[in-house]
């Protein structure tokens, strides 16, 4: 059983990291694929956490540690790699870049979903200002001939959004300001605030559905591209699957050309004797000769062949990374004998495919986005009417003069000590507050740009309803189709196998004839050609019989579950 996650953590080993900018390579242990959950959502720190200061203020490291190629040498023996489908398959699963670069796509969409929670983000602004003024003064009551003010005001304020639609905030407010004026009674004077307000949309923008609809629409885009990621795994899969079996099939046609060499070599060296016994004469010999030089050049295009189909499984199982396995010889361990013959029910295998096919449900969490934006659409055509509801409070504090004449300094009677300290008290004292309702009505008389939204959102969801009956029909007709070729390959396998027999027969006849004189050299060697022929078409049916009921298993979706893949 491979389960097989959207995410994938390092596993230890025994070389050390490379440094690329590719993703990091997932582990396995005991054919398992160790990886970690990528569609949970994205924790940052709250402040004044440590964690919030060290992400915001430390330069994050662009390297990416990339673990070399593993478990490759738990397959080697006597200097060979064997390799099954099934261990061949987890190898790729550990080691294929391409199945993590596909794991990894996903991330994208998670952090969408990061990214529409940040409407409910609460956001704090604070202000402060130091302003110090001088002006001349023309006037006896402005207290001094040139007047000296610095106002000091400081505000902070905090702003949420709610889950219902609505918004509140909550601000604090102190200034404080100093003069030389004479005739101020506080000075410094301390002036505080504190304000709260919310105001909610009664139609447009209303209720915890409607707020949330970003994020919503976001997941759903998540679950279809996991359906996509499930696809494209499922065809690298396959892939991998056919470059084994083009392996195995470039291996069986090297062992048929060099039977057939033997067979040339075997006749060549019959008929150098006969010619130097003068059974023949010397014009027979270049038959032979041109049949042998034939069959080593066969030989010789089989063998490359053969190397180039082994340097694609490499490239697949990642040890062509690995210098020291890179050029180990593989011994492909599965047989070439197609699997017992099973009757397909066309229309229940169709059934099947249309449950189980990832680019089909795909397509169909479309509609769920297009259901979720026309719900969208749909509330902006409403009026934009709202309600809000404010209180706030105030406080004085500061050094107070307390004056008989104010226009004399010499009437100057106490100097009662304050502060800051007193501000706050009379701020929470709450004996000067200020409150208020408001209601707000907005009414476009003509919103062409919402009716054309909803006009879109409604064609959307109408597009790709056809664009899944589309699907469905494609899907009926792959499957349909690849039936067909399972079917085919498995009756050609058996006339391959006829023709082989049959070969075989007339090659053992034309010997005996040749050895009673009843026929000639040529009649032996083409003969013996369209053996080899018949042994190659055999081998070709066999593998294409194999790479069919791949194609068969990939288009009614069950491919993983029969290669035990499990995608969490």
């Amino acid at each position: 059983m491979l389960p097989l996650c959207f995410a994938q953590a390092p596993a230890p080993a025994p070389a050390p990291p490379q440094q690329v900018t590719e993703p990091a390579k997932q582990s396995m242990v005991s054919g398992t694929a160790a990886v970690s959950d990528m569609s949970a959502p994205i924790n940052d720190a709250w402040f004044p956490k440590p964690a919030y200061f060290r992400k915001r203020f430390e330069t994050p490291s662009t390297g990416v540690q990339l673990q070399p190629p593993v478990r490759l040498n738990e397959f080697v023996q006597d200097g060979k790699m064997e390799l099954s489908l099934k261990n061949y398959l987890d190898l790729v699963f550990a080691n294929n870049y391409d199945v993590s670069v596909q794991k990894l796509t996903v991330q994208i969409n998670r952090n969408a979903i990061t990214r529409a929670y940040s409407i409910f983000d609460p956001v704090i602004l604070s202000r402060f200002v130091s302003n110090r003024v001088q002006t001349p003064t023309s006037d006896v009551l402005a207290g001094a001939a040139t007047l000296n003010q610095l106002n000091q005001p400081l505000t902070i304020q905090y702003s949420q959004l709610a889950p219902t639609g609505g918004t509140f905030n909550v601000g604090f407010g102190n200034t404080r300001t100093s003069t030389n004026n004479q005739f101020q009674t506080f000075n410094p004077v301390f002036n505080s605030n504190l304000n709260f307000s919310a105001n909610q949309p009664l139609f447009r923008g209303r209720g915890n559905f409607i707020t949330k609809l970003p994020i919503t629409i976001a997941q759903s885009r998540l679950r279809g591209q996991q359906y996509n990621i499930e696809d494209q795994i499922m065809q690298l899969i396959a892939t991998a699957e056919v470059l084994y079996w083009n392996a195995i099939e470039a291996r069986e046609n090297v062992r048929v050309q060099e039977q057939t060499l033997k067979l040339a070599d075997t006749s060549l060296k019959r008929a150098q004797r006969e010619l130097e016994l003068g059974a023949i004469s010397s014009l027979e010999i270049f038959q032979p000769q041109a049949n042998y030089a034939n069959a080593e050049i066969q030989v010789t295009q089989a063998r490359y062949r053969l190397a180039q189909a082994e340097d694609a499984i490499r490239r697949q199982i990642g040890s062509d990374l690995d210098p020291a396995l890179r050029g180990i010889p593989l011994v492909l361990t599965e047989s070439i004998e197609p699997p017992p013959s099973v009757t397909y029910d066309r229309e229940a295998m169709v059934a099947r495919s249309l449950m189980r096919r990832p680019d089909l449900k795909a397509v169909a969490q479309n509609l769920d986005i297009d259901d979720l934006q026309i719900r969208g659409a749909t509330n902006a055509l409403r009026p934009d009417v709202s309600v809000g509801l404010n209180y706030g409070a105030a406080g004085r504090g500061g050094q107070f003069f307390q004056r008989e004449n104010v226009f004399g300094q010499q009437q100057l009677v106490a100097v009662i000590p304050g502060g800051f300290n007193d501000a706050l008290s009379q701020l929470f004292g709450f004996g000067f507050p200020t409150y208020g309702f408001n209601v707000t009505w907005r009414l476009p008389i003509r919103d062409r740009r919402a009716a054309a939204d909803l006009s879109d959102a409604l064609i959307n969801k109408k597009l790709d309803t056809m664009r899944v009956k589309s699907a469905e029909q494609r899907i009926r007709l792959e499957v349909l189709t690849a039936i067909n070729q399972v079917e085919n390959s498995k009756a050609s396998v058996e006339l391959a196998k006829i023709a082989r027999d049959l070969a075989q027969k007339r090659v053992d006849a034309d010997l005996k004839r040749y050895e009673l004189g009843t026929t000639t050299i040529f009649f032996v060697l083409a003969s013996q050609n369209d053996l080899a022929l018949a042994e190659a078409a055999l081998v070709r049916e066999t593998l294409n019989y194999r790479r069919n009921l791949l194609t068969l298993s990939q288009r009614t979706g069950e491919l993983l579950q029969e290669r035990n893949i499990v995608i969490q």
